[in-house]
């Protein structure tokens, strides 16, 4: 766990950037957004390579931050890993750009590229390397995936390398 947590500090670092081409959702609405979302896909990375059954799980703080706790299954080791952190608005709290830190001052983008809160949403980190696509149940509706594929490439990111993790059990 403490590897999971260390790795995803040092690859987002202190980066608040967003990649050209990536508009954080206008008009968003926080609390329709708190609550548990399953990971449908996502770009690999090291801090969740060989991970699958991933849920994010976001709610409010007294400070007016997000609680952010990630969980998801080791396959190699067979264990159950979650990483716990924090989320601050970086604009005005009506846009979807935020910072996440899971490892003391350093935070990097979390930026809410599209979600209907009810169903789905789509997140990008500071550049093309950082992408995720989420639902509020274990699977999506094909249809609804690919809309959301489409506008990820269009938007510069390579769609061809995402990967779709094992679903956790609703």
């Amino acid at each position: 766990m403490r590897y999971f947590v260390l790795l995803l500090a040092l690859l987002l670092g202190s980066c608040t950037d967003t990649p050209p081409n990536v508009q954080p959702q206008k008009n968003f609405e926080l609390t329709r957004y708190l609550g548990t979302w399953y990971e449908i896909a996502r770009l690999d990375h090291r801090f969740e390579r060989g991970m699958e059954q991933i849920t994010a799980t976001y709610s409010l703080q007294e400070d007016g931050g997000v609680k952010v706790l990630n969980r998801g299954y080791k396959t190699q080791e067979k264990a159950w890993s979650q990483a716990q952190g924090r989320a601050y608005f970086v604009e005005d709290n009506r846009t979807g750009f935020l910072k996440v830190s899971f490892f003391g001052p350093f935070y990097g983008s979390y930026i809410v590229m599209e979600s209907d809160y009810e169903s789905y949403t789509m997140i990008s980190g500071p550049n093309y390397k950082y992408l995720w696509i989420l639902s509020r149940q274990p699977t999506l509706p094909a249809k609804t995936l690919q809309k959301l594929i489409t506008k990820a490439k269009k938007a510069g990111f390579d769609t061809d390398k995402l990967i779709y993790p094992k679903p956790q059990k609703g």
